[in-house]
Formats: structure tokens, C-alpha cells, sequence
């Protein structure tokens, strides 16, 4: 099977990358490499995924039109997995125009591709952040998810509505994936945890917003992997007793569905930064600061739905998907 991993030297993209590659499928990899956060370490990803013969990179922007549609008239891919984006809360706020053509302009350009070249199964990277001001917990995608805080936020919900309508008018299988604060090994360093990680070791201190009191859905890169690639074999057929009189958010009678992918357990940051301290061995020196705009409260996932789907659900312990990052954090920066 040939699949295009557009974002594929992005944090998920290059982990999926390489465990599609072990599994032996042939993987075309597509990024820009832009400079948000390091282009040193995204080619460093790359460097792995090259090492394996049936893997190929493309230095693409998703806003060519033309030469992505060359490129799927080119590969005839049998499925997309569209991971790249442009992240960030904070960033979303500075340069939003980044955001719109980025989310909005390159996901169109990817769902016509689709269309036209009649891909079996699209999967695209949405976000918890979607969920917005709702505040009760965990977050279901049977929940309406309406008010999201912020342009990075409002753009995946964007997405979600954009695949909907491509997976109703033309029938292409569409699978949405919430996708809750993932952490691991060969994360990006924008990223509170990598962030806090550093500081901590250089002796620098560290904002904890909200004072502490955000609560955060920490879930590990290989449960991400395990779900990712299983809800890749279960491709959406539609949900026949959706009804327009009480309409279902998480699915819908066209083939198309959304997943929450989370560990379904909350951390405040004040125990997220005790557990880094332990593994560290080392105090972090703390700024207590107020709640900045765009950013939720608390986030958790309900992952009943996965779990039934694909017999399988994230449950990584926090302190171990810590240990791995720390330990990976240590050999790649040298400290």
C-alpha cells in the first residue's frame, strides 16, 4: 500500500512515518520544513525515516496547488494522512494569516486531491482544543464543540467541517482525530513539557499559567502511533441511525468520523512539573502567573467510542512516557 504522511517530519508524522516503514508499506513523506521551531530537528527525523528504502520525502507546501495535485496524479496513493499544520496557541495570536492558509487553504487543497485521485481512507489531525468553553469533562465527540478560544483552535474545527461536507457530497471516507497533548520522544520544542524539560536543566525558570491549575490530557506518542494506524484500517461506512432530528456530532450518515485520542486522565501542571522534577532530579524554579488569552482550563478525553472501534485505548502512565522523553532529551541535546 503507497500512503502519503503530509507534516512527515513533524513529531507524529515521522513516529507514524516509521512504523507504517516497519510494517512495510511504502510511505511518501511531505513537509516544507518551515523554521516555527527548529528545521535542524525536523531533518533529523528525516534522517531516520531515510534510512529505509521504501520511504521517499517530497519538500512540498500544501498551498501548491498544482503541485499537489501533481503529486497525487504522479504516486496514485491508496490513503492520506494529513498531519501537517500550522500549531501553536500563543503563535495563532502573532501571525494568524499563517493559520488560515496553512489549516483552511492547504486542508481544502488536500480534501479536492482526494477527491479527484479517490483515495480509500483520509485521516486528518484536528485537536482537543476544539472543545473550546466547554468545560464538562471528559470531552465527548458526541458533544457540540462550537466555541473554540482561539484561531488555531477555530481553524480545526474548520477542518472538521470541510472534511464532513467532502465526505457527503462525494462519498470519500473521512476520519478526524482529536488529537490530546501528546508528548514523547523527538517532541517539539514548543511544547510546554520540552520546554520545562530545558529550562530545568539550565537552571532557567519556568511559567506555570493559571498559576499551576491547568489541568492537561497527557498522552504518550505510541498510543497516538497504535490508534492512528488502527483507525487506519476502519474505514467509516457511515452511521445508519444518525438522525437529523437529533444530530450526532461524533459521526454522521455520510462516511465520516471523529475520534478523540487522549489518555482520558488529567494532570494539574503543578503535579505534571512534580513528576519532571523527580525524573530530572533536579527543582524547577517557578513564575506563577496568571491565565493568558486563548488557552482552556482543563482538557480530558471520553475515548469510550475508540475503544470500542479499535480495541484498543492510550494508557500510558505519565511518569513513564516522561522517562523516555527525558531519556531521548538527554542523548539528542547531549546533557
Amino acid at each position: 500500500m503507497k500512503i502519503l504522511i503530509t507534516g512527515a517530519a513533524g513529531f507524529i508524522g515521522a513516529h507514524l512515518a516509521k512504523k507504517l516503514l516497519k510494517q512495510g508499506e511504502e510511505v511518501i513523506g511531505l513537509d516544507n520544513l518551515n523554521a516555527y521551531y527548529s528545521v535542524t530537528l525536523k531533518q533529523d527525523r528525516l534522517k531516520k525515516l531515510e534510512e529505509f528504502a521504501r520511504f521517499k520525502f517530497v519538500r512540498m507546501d500544501i498551498n501548491d496547488r498544482p503541485a499537489i495535485e501533481h503529486l497525487f496524479a504522479t504516486e496514485n496513493f491508496q490513503q492520506v494522512i494529513h498531519l501537517a499544520a500550522q500549531v501553536g496557541t500563543a503563535h495563532s495570536l502573532e501571525n494568524p494569516h499563517a493559520y488560515i492558509e496553512t489549516n483552511l487553504l492547504g486542508f481544502t487543497n488536500i480534501l479536492e486531491a482526494c477527491r479527484q485521485y479517490r483515495v480509500e481512507h483520509l485521516l486528518f489531525a484536528s485537536t482537543d482544543s476544539v472543545y473550546g468553553l466547554n468545560t464538562a469533562l471528559p470531552f465527548s465527540t458526541h458533544d457540540h464543540a462550537e466555541h473554540p478560544l482561539n484561531l488555531s483552535a477555530a481553524t480545526k474545527k474548520a477542518n472538521e467541517l470541510l472534511a464532513h461536507s467532502y465526505a457527503h457530497l462525494y462519498g470519500l471516507p473521512v476520519t478526524g482525530l482529536r488529537f490530546f497533548t501528546v508528548y514523547g520522544p523527538w517532541g517539539r520544542p514548543d511544547m510546554a513539557y520540552y520546554k520545562f524539560t530545558r529550562a530545568i536543566l539550565e537552571n532557567r525558570p519556568i511559567n506555570l499559567y493559571n498559576h499551576g491549575k491547568l489541568r492537561r490530557d497527557f498522552t504518550y506518542i505510541d498510543d497516538v502511533i497504535t490508534s492512528t494506524l488502527r483507525l487506519l484500517q476502519r474505514i467509516p461506512q457511515g452511521n445508519k441511525k444518525w438522525s437529523s432530528m437529533s444530530p450526532d456530532p461524533g459521526s454522521s450518515p455520510a462516511p465520516y468520523q471523529i475520534h478523540n485520542i487522549g489518555n482520558h486522565k488529567t494532570v494539574t501542571l503543578i503535579d505534571f512539573i512534580a513528576t519532571l522534577e523527580a525524573l530530572l532530579g533536579k527543582k524547577a524554579q517557578k513564575n506563577f502567573l496568571p491565565m493568558p488569552e486563548g488557552y482552556m482550563h482543563a482538557s480530558c478525553a471520553n475515548i469510550k467510542d475508540l475503544k470500542a472501534r479499535i480495541g484498543f485505548y492510550p494508557d500510558t502512565e505519565l511518569e513513564h512516557g516522561l522517562a523516555q522523553f527525558i531519556h531521548w532529551f538527554r542523548d539528542y541535546h547531549c546533557v
